[in-house]
């Protein structure tokens, strides 16, 4: 997962204001100006959401063990990659990758984390900024062993890794490796919970995710309105289908989506790319855009000014929003909660 905090920054520093307000379902010009969303922050016409998101308390407060374990001892665990007997209660985590660091995060154990893979710009913003300050073992995809050695974990999380590092690495504490695949984000989250002696309180954060996403799906009146989710690659544009981590929560949320987007896996992917020569596949009442990195940024910002793109029925009727990437593509619970939030202040929102 390609992380764009530096590009975040400079737009952050080149921006003096954001306001924000909410919006209805009807044209700008008809609603009470105090009731219409006027967002100043903009990428390349598309409004800037969670620029200034409230991390405080993304981490919950330390989850319980599971009723009737042990004091002590060991549990055996069964994983994508085998088997591994972990401590009943970890009490020195280190994490492989970013979904992993969601995961312990929305458990209330980050406080344990020993050690984080370091993305190349920075940890995921919206997880606070304790998560900063822990001690890299190296970069997503390429952990550093001896650095993971010196850290003296229990347990070593991580979505997936290559064959030759796994025995590595579980030669230094038991490794559970729970997946990769967003679509099944659920599973992964609760084999975490798993690991670390808590089923039933991973359990509880999804009920809870669920609860909630009904509620303002709701409140929102999602079913009327088709959302798009559109993400630039260096490649180009795509678009998600309903089985990627972000179209699950607008599925969660009851949003409709448009008709090219309604699919859920094609070739092995829960995305297709756009023709950039007629983008109607991108097209909704309301598109969320976000970027891979910056040449995702440099080459949808590009995009995002030409004749095509501009003359989509969102980006003409200013409904047009740009969110992160951090949050929109990692999949875990504390990611999915901040993409309620931001659809909290969009889904029926104009920008302008």
């Amino acid at each position: 997962m390609i992380s764009v905090h530096r590009s975040r920054a400079v737009l952050v520093a080149a921006v003096a204001a954001v306001a924000t307000t909410l919006a209805g379902c009807s044209t700008p010009p008809d609603d009470d100006a105090s009731e219409i969303v006027r967002t100043t922050t903009r990428i390349a016409g598309a409004s800037v959401v969670g620029i200034d998101r409230d991390t405080s308390t993304a981490c919950a407060l330390p989850s319980p063990l599971d009723p009737g374990q042990p004091a002590n001892g060991t549990r055996t665990v069964l994983h994508t990659a085998g088997r591994s007997d972990v401590p009943v209660d970890p009490q020195r985590i280190v994490v492989l990758d970013t979904a992993a660091l969601d995961a312990v995060c929305a458990l209330g154990l980050w406080e344990r984390v020993v050690g984080a893979s370091a993305e190349v710009s920075g940890r995921p913003e919206y997880l606070g900024t304790g998560i900063g300050e822990l001690p890299a073992v190296g970069a997503a995809g390429a952990p550093d062993v001896a650095a993971i050695e010196r850290a003296r974990p229990d347990v070593i999380l991580g979505s997936s890794t290559d064959p030759d590092a796994y025995t590595s690495l579980n030669a230094v504490a038991p490794t559970v490796l729970v997946g990769s695949d967003p679509v099944f984000w659920r599973e992964q989250f609760l084999r975490v919970g798993e690991a670390l002696g808590r089923t039933d309180a991973a359990r509880r954060v999804l009920d809870d995710y669920t609860t909630a996403a009904r509620e303002l799906g709701r409140e929102l009146a999602s079913p009327q309105t088709q959302a798009s989710i559109v993400r630039f690659t260096p490649d180009g544009p795509t678009v998600e289908g309903t089985a990627s981590f972000a179209g699950q929560v607008l599925g969660d949320l009851g949003a409709a989506r448009p008709p090219a987007q309604r699919f859920a896996v094609v070739e092995g992917r829960p995305w297709q790319p756009v023709d950039t020569a007629d983008p109607a596949a991108a097209d909704g009442d309301v598109i969320f855009v976000r970027f891979a990195g910056e040449e995702g940024l440099e080459r949808g910002t590009e995009y995002m000014r030409t004749d095509e793109w501009l003359d989509l029925g969102a980006v003409r009727d200013n409904r047009l929003f740009s969110v992160s990437d951090d949050v929109w593509s990692t999949p875990g619970p504390v990611a999915a909660r901040a993409i309620l939030t931001d659809l909290t202040h969009t889904l029926n929102g104009y920008s302008s």
